[in-house]
């Protein structure tokens, strides 16, 4: 086959994302113990997880922040753990990154956040003013018109997160990664949120990865949801094939949020 056709035939792959076998400790404290997960191409993924399961320290391992201990991490075919810096910045564009908190620097306006990006990495190709045009197209497809000129602290939580996604695009990336894009908002707020994830995932055709804890939102908009326990995957699958028959933690864990009526426990219907 071809370079170009063995190409092609990666990006026809389901998955655009494969982990096998992937470990992380920090010190004598293992956090990740053996994750194999898969990341559907062109879809909303989501992992889930409570507090300290390790969903911040898996998403840092899938862009590339850190190394595992062990394990393969499988983006369009190729394995980008071996990859050194230079090698993962050949990679790093397919990625954008929405944070938690929007991580928006404070003293630039919106305009200048949104550009950032796009300075950092296409002056070369572009002027300046054709990375201003960009940066305020994609506002514009956000419903950002008319905040160009404010700054972080003028606008909301739900905008804040609004720009943070601007900015994560702006480079059109393939996939992008959002780090509990509903903490901190009130339920209309992660409403509005969890739709604009739906609407830029049908518009640009991304594979989206969500780290979640919020059942409410993960059942809402995900295709595929994966449960991260004690350092290991537990279940994966579409929401009905993972709610159908869901293990002890996963059924815990969305009976307490109160976001979703399970189906009586098999053993329990059995009796």
């Amino acid at each position: 086959m071809t370079v170009a056709g063995d190409a092609l035939a990666q990006r026809s792959e389901r998955f655009q994302i494969r982990v096998r076998g992937l470990e992380r400790s920090f010190g004598s404290q293992q956090v990740l113990g053996g994750v194999d997960l898969d990341l559907e191409r062109g879809r909303i993924n989501l992992v889930i997880g409570g507090s300290g399961a390790g969903k911040s320290v898996l998403l840092k391992l899938l862009i590339g922040l850190i190394k595992p201990d062990a394990g393969q991490i499988y983006v369009d075919g190729e394995d980008i753990v071996p990859l050194d810096d230079f090698a993962l910045n050949r990679l790093r564009p397919k990625f954008g990154m929405v944070f938690q908190y929007a991580a928006l620097f404070d003293s630039m306006t919106v305009e200048e956040n949104v550009m950032f990006p796009l300075l950092e990495h296409r002056r070369r190709q572009l002027s300046r003013a054709q990375i201003r045009e960009v940066a305020r197209a994609k506002l514009e497809a956000l419903g950002l018109v008319g905040i160009e000129r404010k700054f972080p602290a003028e606008l909301s939580g739900g905008m804040r997160k609004r720009v943070g996604l601007a900015r994560a695009i702006v480079m059109e990336p393939e996939i992008l990664f959002y780090d509990e894009p509903t903490t901190g908002l009130d339920p209309v707020a992660t409403k509005n949120v969890d739709e604009m994830i739906q609407e830029i995932a049908e518009k640009l055709k991304v594979t989206s990865v969500v780290i979640s804890h919020d059942m409410a939102s993960t059942f809402r908009i995900g295709h595929r949801v994966s449960m991260l326990y004690k350092g290991q995957i537990i279940a994966s699958g579409s929401p009905h094939e993972v709610l159908a028959d869901p293990p002890a933690p996963l059924r815990e864990f969305v009976e307490t949020s109160g976001a979703v009526t399970l189906p009586p426990a098999r053993e329990l219907v059995q009796r």
